[in-house]
């Protein structure tokens, strides 16, 4: 122990005549004793507790204020998040409709696509048709012309080989008489 506090500690338990104990009351040592605890009081209110108190009432209103700054965000928070859950809801909604749009943009293309193509089948198949009616139509004009050919020259051998008055007259009027049934 340090030699200063085995001083006090001797003084203490010695008191001034060797009389005083512990529990004897001196009144000199209480005055200033509650003296000296006003002083000390009053200094620590002027120098310590205001600024103690400003701290705490400093830290107080932090806390409040960041409580309620926590409060507020929590609720725009949530507002937040209910708007976000709309604007999803929303997007989804509109994402379904352009996919139903996107379907129904394909089957009318696909239905366009048919259409034009059976179109232009058929417009093949009519312009194959007319070909081959002209086909057929030339070809039955240039066999008819051959028979025409072939009959005349047969007629005209026929027609050197007998050359008789009387049956040519009855040829011809035969022929007049089919005409005016007709």
């Amino acid at each position: 122990m340090t030699a200063m506090f085995k001083i006090a500690l001797l003084a203490f338990y010695s008191g001034d005549g060797g009389n005083g104990g512990l529990l004897d009351v001196a009144p000199g040592l209480m005055i200033w004793t509650t003296v000296t605890f006003i002083l000390l009081l009053l200094v620590l209110k002027k120098l310590a507790w205001k600024p103690i108190i400003n701290s705490l009432n400093e830290r107080e209103n932090f806390i409040k204020d960041s409580l309620e700054k926590a409060e507020k965000a929590r609720a725009d928070a949530e507002v937040l998040l209910e708007e976000n859950r709309k604007n999803l809801a929303r997007a989804e909604e509109d994402a379904q409709k352009v996919i139903t749009q996107g379907r129904e943009y394909s089957e009318k293309l696909k239905a366009q696509a048919l259409e034009e193509s059976k179109a232009e089948a058929k417009k093949m198949i009519e312009d194959a048709t007319l070909n081959i009616d002209r086909k057929t139509q030339e070809a039955f004009s240039k066999l008819k012309d051959q028979i025409v050919d072939i009959a005349v020259d047969a007629s005209e051998k026929i027609i050197r080989e007998n050359l008789d008055k009387e049956k040519q007259k009855n040829i011809v009027d035969k022929y007049i008489d089919d005409l005016q049934k007709n």
